[in-house]
């Protein structure tokens, strides 16, 4: 459904992700709570889980320590560590990957500063740029955010095989921030005297390094931004923008409008581990105020492998609709106790934490009905920035299923380049983030929905978009918008 090559992916990654993605939402996780999750996670990486369950990640990705970084080697073969500094364009078959144009282009279609009096500074040298990416490698579970890692990889092999920035290429040291805060912290701390700018990362306990961050000084372009400690820091800007315990209201009001009864028979189910619990019962507040019936909201412990008691309930309640904010093995795993029951809900409404191949191919025939709010594009219809990521995640990750996290990072890249262009000798550190700030519509070239990264304020539309078949379509093919709700779960 996506693109060739599956790779194994790292199933638990929901558990935490599923939580903590700020979808339409922007709830946060308490470092507590995450210890508390990590936890979760642990045990299921041991085996706590029944058979037939993927619980730990193949083990393919690299890890880098997070002690030094790790820098990228320009003659490391593609499918080791990544290489943008020196990549071969050419995928293997002799044809070159795609180079966008105008919008599209390396820099973008704006007209590039004029190069006189850039001064060499903190990962500025004559002849490189110096970014870095700090997200969880390590940890209960490996690999958990190098989606986001690979998009930022991506990105910079496409700039550096065609482009120069003031005459220097790009260079990324990655960090590993170890699913811990202090290893967040002291990635930070590494990359405020190594590198210009960190972009792309992603971090369960990214609060470690928010006060670092700022202190620094250093532009903090994040896929992500998953604690209040990182919304609060006045460096860091993340790409899919959010404000804590408020709640776009459109896709209820859509829904309601499509299924009225439905929204009338709803149930809003979530792991406890997390934030789930919290996004769970903010999303049920957001539908009670366009108008729905929440007949049943249910917590469901990770170690609890029998759903089948849960599923006569929403039978016996006359459920219709099913929110279920869980890991992707949870989320087949109650489709599959729905279709042994003989229970279809009319709506199984998921996180865009399942829209991966993984979901797809778990769920089977048992996913048509699966619907996912999501704030972007779909990668089996790609517009063109989208398909220049699918096509340079290939060069640099071969057989890597593309990721909202990857999106993102992708995202957080263009915004950098356009902006470190257009400032050309001007850019430092303080000038790059004063142009970020203005941000308020960013949508790396239609490749996702409008963002307010500026603002950091949570987005107010998505994409309705539906399993059938095996295929997920976005239905309506437009967005849907809202206004935004408070819930009880707001930091102000």
């Amino acid at each position: 459904m996506l693109i060739k090559g599956r790779r194994t992916s790292a199933a638990l990654v929901a558990v935490v992700a599923a939580a903590l993605l700020v979808t339409a939402c922007g709830s946060r996780v308490s470092p507590e709570k995450a210890r508390a999750m990590h936890q979760d996670l642990a045990d299921l990486a041991r085996g706590d889980a029944p058979a037939g369950d993927t619980v730990v990640p193949s083990g393919d990705q690299p890890v880098a320590t997070g002690e030094t970084g790790t820098t990228l080697d320009p003659d490391a073969p593609a499918d080791g560590p990544a290489t943008p500094g020196g990549i071969d364009p050419s995928d293997g078959d002799g044809v070159a990957p795609p180079t966008g144009t105008g919008v599209n282009a390396p820099t973008g279609a704006g007209r590039a500063g004029p190069c006189d009096g850039l001064k060499n500074q903190t990962g500025v040298t004559d002849k490189e740029i110096v970014l870095a990416n700090a997200s969880d490698l390590s940890g209960p579970v490996p690999g958990l955010f190098a989606a986001a890692r690979d998009g930022v990889r991506a990105y910079i092999a496409y700039f550096n095989a065609t482009s120069k920035l003031c005459g220097r290429s790009l260079r990324l040291v990655e960090y590993d921030s170890r699913t811990d805060a202090t290893g967040d912290t002291v990635a930070y701390e590494k990359a405020c005297s190594e590198a210009f700018a960190v972009i792309g990362s992603v971090s369960i306990l990214d609060s470690g390094g928010a006060s670092t961050a700022q202190r620094c000084g250093i532009p903090d372009l994040r896929s992500v931004s998953l604690s209040n400690e990182r919304v609060r820091c006045n460096v860091c800007y993340p790409m899919q923008s959010s404000r804590t315990g408020y709640i776009g209201i459109g896709p209820y009001v859509q829904m309601r409008k499509e299924n009225k009864a439905a929204s009338e028979n709803a149930a809003f189910l979530y792991l406890n581990t997390g934030g789930s619990p919290v996004l769970a019962q903010g999303y049920a507040q957001v539908a009670k105020a366009a108008g729905w019936k929440v007949k049943m909201i249910q917590g469901i412990d990770t170690a609890d492998f029998n759903y089948g008691p849960y599923v006569q309930r929403m039978k016996g309640l006359g459920i219709k609709y099913v929110h279920f904010v869980s890991a992707t093995p949870q989320a087949i795993r109650l489709a599959r106790a729905m279709r042994d029951a003989g229970f279809t809900p009319e709506i199984y409404q998921l996180s865009q934490t399942q829209y991966t191949r993984e979901y797809t191919e778990g769920v089977g025939a048992n996913g048509d009905g699966s619907l996912i709010s999501l704030p972007h594009g779909m990668f089996n219809q790609p517009n063109a920035e989208m398909k220049l990521y699918l096509t340079w995640l290939q060069q640099v990750r071969p057989g890597a299923d593309p990721s909202s996290f990857g999106v993102f990072a992708w995202s957080a890249m263009r915004m950098f380049i356009e902006n470190a262009s257009q400032l050309g000798g001007k850019l430092t550190r303080a000038s790059l983030l004063k142009e970020v700030r203005k941000e308020r519509k960013w949508t790396a070239n239609g490749m996702h929905l409008n963002m307010d990264v500026g603002g950091k304020t949570t987005y107010t539309c998505a994409y309705l978009t539906r399993l059938s078949g095996g295929t997920w379509r976005h239905a309506p093919k437009s967005q849907v918008c809202g206004r935004l709700i408070k819930t009880s779960f707001a930091d102000d």
